[in-house]
């Protein structure tokens, strides 16, 4: 998945602008070859997390999904959506978020909550071992009769950093480094007596001109070059250097409301001179309708209908939103 820097118009000069909170900032270094994505997510991402009063642990990870989701999805220079899901068997069996363009974005998570509270007793409450052994997959999915798109990835204990790393080495194989952070911060303000929760993300690309520069070496086990074979990154000097500054970033950085993405961007790399684009805004926003909801009950059976039933009524909620759906049972008969 290669980023190009979104059209913007010129700005005069002396003009800049931030883009807060729930904007993804694109950004390239043209000195180092790399372009990539920076955001900090703020009430959107309470939003979700606060509808379903997760547990800590769970939103957490959720958390980290969503952020990961966002920075990838944002990419999308088509009319459709980018899924992340995992499947696993820890205590938090299934993530699963979507980025549907331009800005709209959802997610829900499944846990079993004895399982969840006997790890967190046990001190086995990392998000690796709340996840367990499963897959992540990351899906493209440019709607009605185009063909979907989708990448696997083993989770075997890596933290999330790591299983984007490695989709990005198996499936893309564009040196790629990502890093994340999670946390709950008590804000200034009207609200400050709640805790709010707070994400940030960076996705950094290397995409030289000649290509020859990013040859990544093959996955342990496959057939290309064995000189090589396991090292995670072309040794170019402009990569290494790119890797060594982003090495310095902090989690706290990530999320800090006071440092937006402009400002660590700056940070980092005012030395090779950073070029950073409009935000690109995301929005808590589900795509579930009553109508597409209907749609599902018209499929049913005549069966499937009357075990649907609860005090006379139909009820859907919606996993990911809780938007609550009635519908009269006559209606499907």
């Amino acid at each position: 998945m290669v980023f190009e820097p979104v059209s913007t118009e010129e700005r005069q000069l002396g003009e800049f602008g931030f883009a807060g909170d729930d904007n993804v900032v694109p950004f390239d270094v043209e000195p180092l070859d790399v372009r990539g994505r920076a955001v900090q997510l703020g009430p959107m991402l309470d939003q979700i997390l606060a509808r379903h009063t997760y547990p800590e642990p769970v939103a957490r990870l959720l958390a980290e999904i969503i952020v990961l989701t966002v920075l990838l999805g944002s990419s999308l220079k088509f009319q459709g959506k980018f899924i992340v899901q995992t499947r696993s068997d820890g205590p938090v069996d299934m993530l699963v978020a979507d980025y549907a363009t331009p800005s709209a974005v959802r997610a829900y998570a499944r846990f079993d909550e004895v399982r969840l509270a006997e790890a967190v007793a046990a001190g086995n409450d990392t998000p690796e071992a709340l996840l367990g052994a499963g897959v992540l997959a990351l899906t493209i999915d440019q709607g009605v009769n185009m063909q979907r798109y989708q990448g696997i990835v083993q989770l075997d204990g890596s933290t999330l950093e790591d299983v984007a790393r490695t989709y990005f080495r198996q499936s893309e194989q564009i040196p790629t480094e990502v890093r994340l952070g999670v946390a709950k911060m008590v804000l200034p303000g009207p609200e400050a007596s709640r805790e709010h929760w707070r994400a940030g993300g960076l996705l950094v690309q290397f995409l030289p001109t000649a290509p020859e520069r990013m040859r990544m070496s093959d996955l342990p086990g496959g057939d290309g070059d064995e000189e090589n074979n396991g090292s995670p990154h072309p040794e170019d000097d402009a990569w290494q250097e790119a890797l060594a500054l982003l090495a310095t970033v902090e989690p706290t950085e990530l999320i800090d409301p006071t440092v937006g993405a402009e400002r660590l961007l700056y940070r980092l790399f005012h030395e090779h001179g950073v070029r950073v684009y409009e935000g690109i805004a995301v929005l808590d926003e589900c795509s579930c309708s009553r109508e597409k909801i209907k749609t599902i009950l018209d499929g049913f059976t005549p069966d499937e209908v009357a075990d649907s039933i609860e005090e006379g009524v139909i009820r859907v909620t919606c996993e990911f939103c809780s938007t609550e759906y009635e519908f009269d049972p006559a209606d499907f008969s």
